[in-house]
């Protein structure tokens, strides 16, 4: 009777209403669906280089990698990186770094990151200087000889194209950007006060913005953008500036302020990128509130000696000498090591965070709580 009634209710009403009353009470697809990825392609600085600054120049030293591959791998950790975690959750292997050129398995996506990266191009690089020659300019570069490459080796066929990516997956890829805290650590550095760095940071978002839209010309469609941590509570900072106006939880004040900043404007020009980038998902993720978080209140999340870099030696903040450094004392030769349990703290040499820390801060900006708009990763396909 009940189906019965349906069919006697659909004569009186017009096609067209009648499809879009089971439009509106039908869910549609995309509302329940995650994302599913294919590759991953990275471009950033240490916080996402998974061995790019190795290949090009040589590998952090021993005990980096400790905790989780039990050796150097050109990650800045003990352990995982955030990138690492990414990866896992969509059932993706780890990312081959883009320079290097052994053992690479680009199926799944590639890492333009490089340690030491910044967005604008540095006067000073590496080996002389302390930056990577790869800013985000270069990994653009890089990217783009990437597509056409791949292109011809899949052509070509053999061994090699196995070893590739799929030709959609450049369209169907989570592109994944973490650059810019290098470009304030140069005004930090270069005897710059906190007014004169903070008015850099437009030409760094405009610049940063320049070449997400190259990327996005190249055929990258879904955008997960980290901006960037509290750069205040970092030991680097504490210990070179010890005169600097703290907050109630020990970080650098001014400092972290100018991180706000650079997030803000980074969120003001990712929205207004969206708007125009109609094809693009673009999602601007807060890594400042969940890692600052570990620092307000570290007892919630285990740790202890919250500024107190776990790698290193000397100093109040044990990062006298750098982490796998060796130094002569009273003619005993010693080397910067680890601490007994990485686990039990944030920092693991004075910049970078440890494996622990770092799987923490994954776990809460994948919820989308933090992002703006509020999508989760496994949502990260879709525009908002």
């Amino acid at each position: 009777m009940k189906f019965m009634a349906k069919i006697e209710l659909s004569r009186h009403i017009p096609l067209v209403t009648l499809i879009v009353l089971v439009l509106c009470i039908t869910p549609p697809i995309f509302a329940t669906k995650n994302c599913d990825f294919p590759a991953i392609f990275s471009f950033g600085a240490s916080n996402v280089d998974t061995g790019g600054l190795a290949a090009a120049f040589r590998a952090p030293p021993s005990p980096y990698g400790e905790t989780y591959f039990h050796r150097s791998t050109g990650r800045f950790s003990d352990g995982r990186i955030i990138l690492d975690f990414i990866a896992r959750s969509f059932r993706l292997p780890y990312l081959s770094p883009y320079l290097n050129s052994l053992g690479s398995n680009f199926t799944h996506g590639a890492n333009f990151a490089s340690g030491g990266s910044t967005i604008n191009i540095p006067k000073s690089i590496l080996p002389n200087g302390k930056l990577s020659p790869f800013s985000l300019q270069i990994q653009y570069i890089q990217f783009k000889e990437f597509i056409s490459k791949t292109k011809l080796i899949r052509d070509q066929g053999g061994v090699f194209a196995t070893l590739i990516p799929k030709e959609d997956y450049f369209s169907k890829a989570l592109y994944i950007f973490d650059i810019g805290q290098n470009d304030l650590t140069i005004g930090f550095f270069g005897n710059k006060t906190i007014q004169q760095v903070n008015a850099t940071v437009p030409d760094i978002v405009n610049n940063y913005i320049e070449n997400i839209k190259n990327i996005y010309n190249l055929g990258a469609r879904s955008f997960w953008i980290h901006g960037t941590g509290p750069k205040g509570c970092a030991p680097v900072i504490l210990a070179n500036f010890p005169s600097a106006i703290k907050d109630s939880y020990g970080c650098a004040k001014q400092y972290n302020e100018v991180s706000q900043y650079f997030n803000f404007k980074l969120k003001e020009a990712l929205a207004e990128l969206r708007s125009n980038l109609s094809s693009a998902a673009i999602t601007y993720v807060d890594i400042y509130t969940p890692k600052y978080s570990l620092f307000t209140n570290p007892e919630k999340y285990g740790f202890e000696l919250p500024f107190v870099a776990c790698c290193g030696y000397g100093g109040e903040y044990n990062i006298g000498v750098g982490c796998g450094a060796s130094i002569n004392i009273n003619g005993t030769k010693i080397v910067a090591g680890s601490c007994k349990n990485p686990s039990t703290r944030i920092i693991w040499d004075g910049v970078h965070y440890t494996e622990a820390a770092n799987e923490i801060v994954f776990s809460q900006i994948l919820t989308g709580v933090f992002n703006d708009p509020p999508i989760s990763l496994d949502r990260a396909c879709y525009r908002k």
